[in-house]
């Protein structure tokens, strides 16, 4: 993923020395650098900005009030030479809050809590998206509401899937080539008549996955592939 960067500085050495540590990552990418907070403003109102390097004690408006105004309001790393504003600055919710002069060191540690604190957002909001996701599946007449995260694996049996659920399973007559393409990515074939989700998994070897007691067979067709995956 390319995070798009600003920085606002009034301090054009400032400036420079942020960009020279930027340029050194390459998933970072500056899209502007500006002198004052007004500049900046015409900035995030026509650009979409993940990070911004906001220096705190700049001519007309300065960096904590421009940020408490600012309607489009990026993650923030403020850089500044003065102390007295960390706790100002953390009350905003601030990344991180970088005294100058800035070493790439602890630019880099900045960095690191942007990232983090980025993919476990992510993460969470993968998470919510994965639990929600559903199928309908038709057995004895009826429509059934089976949540993706409530499948361990599916078994083929000649002509019929078996859902292997939490608690329970669900017969139904379907192919097991023509079933996987209706799940998403958790989801990994690994042989010819079984497919299993990848999160339920609670141990591996190079011949099989175990979900809790169960231990289901890697096919040598599919071996490369899966343990590729799994590592």
């Amino acid at each position: 993923m390319i995070y798009k960067c600003l920085i606002v500085d009034d301090e054009s050495l400032a400036r420079e020395l942020i960009e020279t540590h930027l340029s050194q990552l390459d998933n970072f990418k500056l899209i502007a650098s500006c002198s004052s907070a007004i500049a900046a403003h015409k900035i995030l109102q026509s650009e979409t900005i993940d990070l911004m390097f906001l220096d705190i004690e700049m001519p007309v408006l300065k960096g904590t009030d421009f940020l408490k105004t600012s309607k489009h309001k990026p993650k923030v790393i403020f850089t500044t030479a003065y102390r007295d504003y960390a706790i100002e600055g953390f009350n905003l919710n601030a990344v991180d809050y970088i005294l100058k002069p800035i070493t790439f060191q602890r630019f880099f540690q900045a960095i690191e809590k942007f990232t983090n604190t980025n993919k476990s957002k992510v993460r969470e909001s993968e998470s919510s998206k994965n639990q929600s996701a559903y199928i309908f599946i038709q057995s004895k007449k009826k429509n059934i509401k089976v949540f993706f995260n409530d499948i361990n694996y599916i078994e083929s049996i000649k002509d019929y899937i078996r859902i292997h659920l939490q608690d329970s399973s669900i017969m139904i007559k379907h192919g097991i080539t023509s079933f996987e393409e209706k799940l998403d990515t958790r989801f990994l074939r690994i042989h010819r008549s079984y497919i299993i989700n990848s999160t339920k998994i609670t141990a591996f070897t190079k011949q099989d996955v175990e979900i809790g007691k169960i231990e289901i067979p890697i096919g040598d067709f599919y071996k490369a592939k899966v343990l590729q995956h799994l590592k």
